[in-house]
């Protein structure tokens, strides 16, 4: 199979003495360097960086561009951290000038359309949760995890009650324990039954006096909706813990179903995944969450408020509150294309968003489940787990060798091995941005490879510019600055 040469670093392809312009000849007399510096600020050499033409620099990153995977040019079925196609018209009115050129700085007196906005999406996502209260200030889903939980003990704190526990299941995301572990408290396990939803008996054994918070994703990370859930929070409630909500998975269920009315006490949203906006990279992203009335005093100050006479402030006054947990308003920028998603779908799109969703991932379900059994329900929300372990003990073909074999028919891969109850896990999401004709040719893909020499299969991808790389080496030991000496290797 042809093989692409990758494209080489542009320190490869420096030549010396070529450049992007030519400057014209000064018109003052020339000066030593050393007569207009300080020498303590002169560096002893010339730094090396790489001489080339403009063209030279445009093909490079034009070349590396068209390499890229990316949700612009390619379905992204990346099961439980939703990637969707978002509007490029939500990028052009996040970069408004009156929105994007404001300082935070400035006085709230000058930053009413700003804050306006601001004020506005706190009560779209208030009433889109089922919630009284949010603050805008985390800066990831992750920090809004923490946030929340550092809500929860000031609430228990202020209360004079010492609960040290949350109860997190094992389907969980791994950001849950990970934050509550941050947030001061002991994580517990809870099973799943055999049903892939919460076991209520461990739940039982493990809802003593200490348990402050139990943490779950509904629907879940096998994409199941668990119908307990109105019964999990009155056994949390009636022990006086509270529920949390990771609202990861939120695309399922917008405009069907809110939180609060499930029972959750507070929650956080992902915008990037729900809503519109930047996806992958490491960010910037926005963590927003959701709390009931009694848990509002605790949120991060300042939140931004609303007086009698119409005009916007931001509420520093607030004794009881956690303190600040990012700087200025938050990653505003990110939080505006939510609200231009959000006003323009309307409560009418926000629906349709969720069963356009959950169609199209029982669609493909359908589609492949006969190849790649589904352990866990014959339907699902918006997102399914299915398992390669029979294709492994029969064939040697893994997850994993699946997942890099949908690179070559530019797919990008799956979610693999996540969650762990379920044995060479793919966790697939489809979302319901993509059209029948993608589902199709992605069920035809995941069908051929399923039948594929597996030494084939080991190889992949073979189409790319760089084939299989050792992942734990990339992530442990990874090469980002170039340097003459590794470049001479």
């Amino acid at each position: 199979m042809y093989k692409l040469d990758p494209t080489p670093l542009l320190f490869e392809s420096s030549r010396p003495g070529r450049a992007t312009a030519v400057l014209p000849a000064s018109d003052v007399p020339a000066r030593p360097i050393d007569e207009l510096i300080p020498a303590s600020q002169l560096a002893s050499s010339a730094p090396p960086l790489p001489e080339l033409s403009e063209l030279d620099v445009v093909r490079h990153y034009t070349n590396l561009s068209a390499s890229n995977m990316s949700i612009d040019s390619n379905f992204y079925p990346l099961g439980s951290c939703t990637m969707k196609y978002n509007p490029k018209r939500n990028e052009r009115l996040a970069g408004l000038p009156g929105l994007g050129a404001q300082h935070p700085y400035q006085d709230d007196s000058t930053l009413q359309g700003l804050l306006a906005i601001l004020h506005e999406l706190q009560g779209c996502l208030a009433e889109i949760a089922g919630l009284h209260a949010v603050s805008l200030q985390p800066a990831a889903g992750a920090q809004g995890e923490l946030t929340a939980l550092l809500v929860a003990a000031a609430y228990f704190r202020d209360r004079g009650e010492k609960r040290t526990k949350v109860l997190i299941p094992d389907s969980a995301h791994g950001t849950n324990p990970a934050s509550a572990h941050l947030a001061g408290f002991e994580t517990i396990t809870i099973k799943s039954n055999a049903s892939g939803l919460v076991d209520l008996a461990d739940l039982d054994r493990h809802l003593g006096d200490d348990a402050a918070v139990f943490m779950i994703t509904n629907p879940n990370t096998v994409g199941l909706f668990d119908p307990q859930i109105g019964e999990i929070a009155k056994r949390l409630h009636d022990r006086g813990a509270l529920l949390y909500l990771d609202g990861a998975n939120m695309n399922a269920i917008l405009g069907v179903v809110r939180p609060g009315d499930m029972g959750v006490d507070l929650m956080h949203y992902n915008p990037h995944k729900t809503f519109s906006g930047p996806h992958g990279g490491g960010g910037p992203g926005a963590g927003p969450i959701a709390v009931r009335e009694h848990l509002a005093p605790y949120l991060p100050a300042p939140v931004v408020g609303r007086r009698d006479d119409g005009t916007y402030y931001l509420d520093h006054d607030r004794p009881k509150s956690i303190g600040r947990v990012r700087t200025f308003f938050g990653n505003t920028g990110v939080l505006f294309r939510a609200y231009c998603y959000i006003r323009s779908q309307g409560p009418e799109g926000l629906l349709r968003v969720a069963q356009h969703a959950v169609l199209n991932a029982n669609y493909l379900l359908q589609q492949v489940k006969d190849v790649y059994p589904v352990p866990f329900g014959g339907r699902c929300m918006h997102e399914f787990v299915a398992s390669a372990r029979s294709l492994a003990r029969e064939r040697g073909i893994r997850a994993m060798d699946i997942g890099k074999r949908l690179i070559d028919y530019n797919f990008h891969a799956p979610t693999v091995y996540f969650p762990l109850i379920v044995p060479e896990a793919l966790m697939i999401e489809p979302t319901e941005t993509e059209s029948r004709e993608t589902l199709d040719a992605f069920a035809r893909a995941l069908r051929a490879i399923a039948s594929e020499d597996p030494q084939l299969l080991h190889d992949a991808p073979v189409s790319t510019p760089v084939s299989r790389l050792d992942e734990v080496k990339a992530a442990k030991t990874p090469i980002l600055k170039w340097t003459p000496e590794a470049a001479a290797v």
